[in-house]
């Protein structure tokens, strides 16, 4: 029993790698490995970025802090392996839709509970492994050790993701807890995860003043890494072929999980079946208010998006980010224009097309509309048994993705055109071409769910998380951005900025309205007939 639940819980968590979301059937050989290929390439970029990030810490090896090196990148790792795995966490440990029917069978929790984990385990490893492979490369091309250096070294990822397994562990632990004490769990849900999205930037922003910082005094930062990350400091000498201080790591890795393991083992039925967030009222008759077709769908789709930490949280983030970024320009206005100026000042006519570009690719990282579809899951029957058409269903996801992105998006453009006082033509032009950008992508992401739909799903954070439509959908957006500045580059000396954003306006919007025509008729009798 316990086999078969590892495997349904590992293929539930690489089902994006061998499995069609459109039609629930297993990918070709070709097709996975045409997916896997994919994947590696966007493993090996991130693998880079850290893999730079090595070799600017690698004189350290050089002047015999070789354990400090490594005590510092597998703190990264175990950093980018939390926050890769820990929003997983909380939906794959608590929020399973299969959650009911494994506990109703003679199933032991803790098998239960083992098989559960070990899908955070493999996406936390998955995710510490783009820092640690780069971190080996690096270590190894620098450093001359022994065989058991070598040997303690490869071991080291390896009990490194039980640490961030048991991390991950004990914040979605956390969140349950809370979640289900309160009335407005989900909301209390996102605020939490923000919170730790925010510190986890903060800590990211800071990350290139505290490796200068590191290079400047190795023997200061030493002794910090040795008096506050003890257990870094033996992971560090363990890599040196130091017996003692890998038994030392692994100890206290193993205790740490092992005392993870048994709250959760204790708490794990409890929070995973109780509903007390929910509020307790008692009936009182009232008159319900009568709303339209096109009305109760809206208010259905919002429902369903606020009821959801994870789809939140993943599709959603932009709201928060745009603004805190409007806020961020108001008070940091002068510095972001001086920036600019330098950057690009020196190009005539280049700066309001670069205002445009980063305001797009910021509204462009709202992708509500792409796993909008996926997310109606096995129940998409109930909306196709209604008296709606399938225009007016996809209409009401449209118009949750516009009012929750545009609203925002203006608030940041109007913020960011305050500080930098351009044209009155460009202040109208602008907001223009966001709207219009924002129309454009929430199109695209519900085209996209439609073509790449994901019915099958128990545990939401496939279709928010692993779907391709979705990554498209996000990267997508940042690569049209980057067109749009590039061809801009190109025509420079042939098209003035004004003429530019008016023909990227009129291109918008003729392909938004031929994408919505495509909608209207094609798109609604793919979503009716699902």
């Amino acid at each position: 029993m316990t086999k078969t639940l590892l495997k349904k819980q590992m293929m539930e968590v690489f089902a994006w790698l061998y499995q069609d979301k459109k039609n629930g059937k297993n990918r070709s050989k070709s097709g996975v490995l045409g997916y896997a290929l994919l994947y590696l390439g966007i493993f090996g970029v991130v693998g880079f970025i850290f893999y730079q990030v090595a070799d600017m810490l690698a004189p350290l090896i050089e002047i015999g802090y070789g354990w400090m090196f490594m005590a510092l990148m597998s703190l990264i790792g175990v950093a980018l392996g939390v926050f890769g795995s820990v929003f997983n966490t909380y939906a794959s440990l608590y929020q399973a839709k299969d959650n009911d029917m494994l506990l109703s069978m003679p199933i032991p929790t803790s098998v239960i509970l083992i098989t559960r984990l070990a899908g955070v385990y493999a996406l936390g490893l998955m995710y510490e492994l783009m820092v640690m492979i780069p971190t080996l490369i690096v270590f190894f091309r620098n450093s001359k050790i022994g065989t058991a250096g070598m040997l303690f070294t490869l071991l080291i990822p390896f009990v490194l993701s039980v640490m961030v397994l048991a991390l991950s562990c004990v914040i979605g632990w956390l969140v349950a807890i809370i979640s289900s004490k309160v009335k407005n769990k989900n909301i209390i849900t996102v605020i939490l995860s923000l919170a730790f999205i925010a510190a986890y930037y903060y800590v990211y922003g800071k990350a290139y003043q505290i490796l200068q910082q590191i290079m400047a005094a190795p023997e200061m930062a030493a002794k910090k890494v040795k008096s506050i990350l003890y257990p870094m400091y033996h992971l560090g000498l363990a890599s040196q072929g130091e017996a003692d201080s890998m038994l030392i790591f692994t100890a206290i890795v193993v205790a740490g999980f092992g005392l993870v393991y048994a709250v959760l083992s204790q708490s794990f039925i409890k929070i995973a079946t109780t509903n007390r967030g929910s509020a307790k009222v008692q009936y009182q008759e009232k008159a319900v208010e009568l709303k339209s077709v096109n009305g109760a769908l809206f208010q259905k789709e919002i429902k369903r998006f606020l009821g959801s930490p994870t789809y939140m949280l993943n599709c959603g983030l932009g709201i928060v980010l745009m603004l805190v970024a409007a806020v961020a320009i108001l008070f940091k206005g002068e510095n972001v224009v001086k920036a600019v100026n330098i950057a690009f000042g020196a190009m005539d006519g280049l700066i309001p097309i670069v205002i445009c570009a980063a305001l797009c690719a910021v509204v462009s990282m709202n992708d509500i509309t792409a796993p909008s579809v996926s997310l109606e899951g096995k129940n998409i029957w109930i909306l196709q048994s209604f008296p709606v058409t399938g225009w007016q269903v996809l209409m009401a996801k449209l118009n949750m993705h516009l009012v929750l992105t545009i609203i925002p998006g203006l608030f940041l453009t109007v913020s960011t055109l305050w500080v930098f006082k351009p044209e009155n033509v460009f202040c109208i032009l602008i907001p223009i071409v966001v709207v219009l950008f924002i129309l454009f992508m929430a199109v695209i992401g519900l085209i996209l769910n439609l073509k790449m739909p994901n019915l099958t799903w128990t545990n939401e954070a496939v279709p928010v998380k692993q779907s391709l439509g979705v990554m498209i959908a996000l990267f997508g957006g940042w690569m049209l951005v980057a067109a749009f500045v590039g061809i801009y580059y190109l025509l420079i000396d042939m098209m003035s900025p004004v003429w530019y954003l008016v023909c990227l306006s009129v291109l918008l919007l003729v392909l938004s309205v031929a994408c919505l025509t495509w909608l209207r008729n094609r798109g609604a009798r793919i979503f009716e007939n699902l």
